[in-house]
């Protein structure tokens, strides 16, 4: 891989893990449409902890107020731990109980096309979510609720961000509680993620070159670009949250996923 491929594959992650345009779906159009593929777990592992750095950089302050407060008991960061794990649960049991088939999706690039017109719909919905009224909380409901949709954005296509800021809107979440309350979600999600594919890695040691052919400067650069990428994503998904213009997002989608789909059946 050379250095440039490698920039293409950490900005397409960073920019497309965090705004509602799936990250998961963009890399099945990029492999079929470019040839572009993540040269393996090595790669993709280092990809998803880049990822993840980008939601504690931009976080930081409120997850060490989560920590610090859950260590020394106070009642309301200890009930807000436990509705991001409550949320985490349908994630963990879908990838437990249906982890092949949904890894099957990803060798079904229709899929991908169908489900990114689902996002689009979903995200158009935001307008009508935000136009609702008063703002709360997250509770246990809301948190069953956006958990779900975590969920099922496991099919490749299907938002992770979009859907469960979506949802969180629906059930009357604030938009600042609903992107942190998504973003903070996607930590126990894409940090388990990457340690489920710990496993099946095969490091050498010492100045070799990074697993599965990627060069340790290569390996950086992407990294260091996906994480740069996801800050910045981060920050333009929340502005436009706050500003009532995510459906903006869903003309692309839909766009994106007719074209590719017209793509498949054409070849």
């Amino acid at each position: 891989m050379t250095w440039y491929e490698g920039v293409f594959l950490g900005f397409l992650q960073g920019a497309t893990e965090f705004l509602p345009v799936s990250s998961s779906g963009h890399l099945v159009m990029g492999q079929e449409l470019l040839g572009v593929e993540v040269p393996g777990l090595g790669f993709e592992v280092a990809l998803h902890l880049a990822t993840l750095a980008s939601v504690l950089v931009v976080y930081r302050a409120r997850i060490g107020a989560l920590l610090a407060g859950a260590a020394r008991g106070d009642p309301a960061q200890l009930r807000y731990g436990g509705l991001l794990m409550l949320a985490s649960v349908p994630a963990a049991v879908a990838g437990a109980g249906f982890g092949d088939f949904l890894a099957s999706l990803f060798d079904s690039p229709a899929v991908t096309g169908v489900a990114l017109l689902v996002t689009g719909c979903v995200v158009w919905t935001a307008r009508a979510a935000l136009a609702r009224g008063p703002a709360g909380r997250p509770g246990p409901g809301s948190a069953v609720v956006v958990g779900l949709a975590q969920a099922v954005a496991v099919v490749p296509g299907i938002s992770r961000s979009g859907a469960t800021v979506v949802a969180a809107l629906w059930r009357g979440i604030g938009v600042r509680e609903a992107a942190a309350f998504s973003f903070l979600l996607s930590v126990p999600a894409v940090g388990g993620a990457a340690l489920l594919e710990v496993p099946g890695l095969v490091g050498e040691a010492g100045g070799a070159p990074a697993a599965d052919g990627v060069s340790a400067a290569v390996l950086g650069v992407a990294a260091a670009v996906a994480c740069v990428t996801g800050v910045a994503a981060i920050r333009a998904f929340r502005a436009m949250l706050e500003s009532g213009s995510l459906h903006r997002f869903a003309p692309y989608l839909w766009t994106a996923g007719a074209l590719f789909l017209w793509f498949l059946g054409a070849r």
